[in-house]
């Protein structure tokens, strides 16, 4: 088919925050344009939009996959749940040689508590995967009916060459839309690994910004008069920031990594209408919930600007390279100036303007300039729906 792309363009101003720390507890920054810049790192952004799948329900739980360590209990219970014979010790056990078979990957457990468990008078511990596994909920079920087959006898089931093919086919097929968006890396197992239909970039700071850091105290309730001073003291390092946030989106490597779909009563632009819209919808309402207890930054973007390409992603970062200065006292409206100059700039030097469709949602009158740039829609809801419309409308097209 042909290359159809979605880019997706966020400017989010956030007050006192610390959205994603680094080493020291400090906001992660940047240096862009010759000047510090605040930063929220890709994965933050990446693992509150699929946290947000979940949260707003924008998925059900049969699209979504999970990623863990602990993926024999995971599947264990499936296991248990098929058939109430197979439980305990004998479901992990059961659980880990399947996985093992299906990924290529040791499932086992860890040196460190080997028989730890024992020496306590409890059980073992349960086997783990060395690193974080990423299973669609169709590949657990499908291995755990695989599981079920194999009970009697699991070395002689899977000395079957039919078999053993089967179970890998299981964790390589029917991929969840979180799997088919941000892809899997299995170090154990290349060939299964599936590469991202989503790219996100690193949000940065449209202009510069310095990290600051609040010196706060605590008062001990049990404290009597004679007892003055605080209970404890200490220091949260915060910035407040207008950010640009940008992802793009591949929507023919998102139909092959979906593969036959969802369900199996439904078009084949069904699963992936329904992926490109819970992606737009997440990453745009979603936020890092780094100290949001401490500083309450619930926030929304400003404006959001998404283009539907035929010829490769464009990232817009490049007009904020000359850092915004805020003259007027604030930055979205500066902001807003410097990126539709640049986008009309780029589109016309590149020859874009005639292949793209483009959605403006905004907010506010000092996000007016980018009102021109291309179809204004009223609200979030339904931007998403007609973006869902016009890839389902291209990939009906393209075949």
């Amino acid at each position: 088919m042909n290359r159809i792309f979605l880019d997706v363009h966020a400017l989010q101003t956030v007050p006192p925050s610390n959205l994603n720390r680094d080493d020291t507890g400090a906001p992660k920054s940047a240096v862009y344009g010759g000047v510090p810049r605040a930063r929220v790192s890709s994965q933050a952004w990446k693992r509150a939009t699929r946290t947000y799948f979940t949260d707003e329900q924008l998925l059900e739980p049969g699209e979504l996959g999970v990623r863990t360590k602990k993926v024999a209990e995971v599947l264990a219970a499936r296991i248990t749940a098929l058939d109430s014979t197979i439980n305990g010790s004998a479901a992990l056990s059961l659980a880990a040689q399947v996985i093992q078979t299906a990924t290529g990957s040791k499932i086992e457990v860890p040196t460190r508590k080997r028989g730890a468990d024992k020496e306590d008078g409890g059980e073992q511990a349960a086997p783990t995967s060395k690193y974080l596994m990423f299973l669609s909920a169709r590949q657990f079920d499908g291995l755990a009916q695989i599981a079920v087959d194999a009970a009697a006898d699991v070395k002689a089931y899977f000395k079957d060459k039919e078999n053993k093919d089967r179970a890998k086919e299981i964790a390589d097929t029917r991929h969840s839309v979180d799997i088919a968006l941000f892809g899997r890396m299995v170090a154990d197992s290349a060939d299964i690994n599936v590469d991202a239909a989503v790219q996100v970039a690193h949000a940065i700071s449209v202009h510069r910004v310095e990290n600051e850091s609040d010196y706060y105290t605590a008062v001990d309730d049990h404290n009597t008069d004679a007892e003055p001073g605080a209970g404890m003291i200490g220091t949260v390092d915060f910035n407040s920031a207008t950010l640009y946030r940008y992802a793009a989106l591949n929507v023919h490597q998102l139909r092959s990594n979906l593969g036959e779909g969802l369900r199996e009563d439904e078009p084949l632009t069904t699963p992936v209408r329904r992926a490109v819209e819970a992606f737009v919808h997440g990453f745009i309402a979603s936020l890092p919930t780094g100290k949001i207890n401490t500083f309450g930054n619930h926030t929304l973007p400003d404006a959001v600007i998404v283009k539907l390409r035929t010829t490769r992603p464009v990232s817009f970062a490049s007009a904020f390279e000359e850092p915004v200065r805020g003259e007027g006292g604030g930055y979205v409206q500066e902001a807003c100036e410097h990126l539709a100059q640049y986008v009309s700039a780029i589109e016309r030097a590149y020859g874009d303007e005639d292949s793209t469709v483009t959605w403006v949602l905004r907010v506010g009158a000092n996000t007016e300039k980018l009102a021109s740039l291309g179809e204004e829609t009223p609200s979030l809801t339904k931007l998403v729906t007609s973006v869902g419309q016009a890839v389902a409308d291209h990939v009906e097209q393209v075949g």
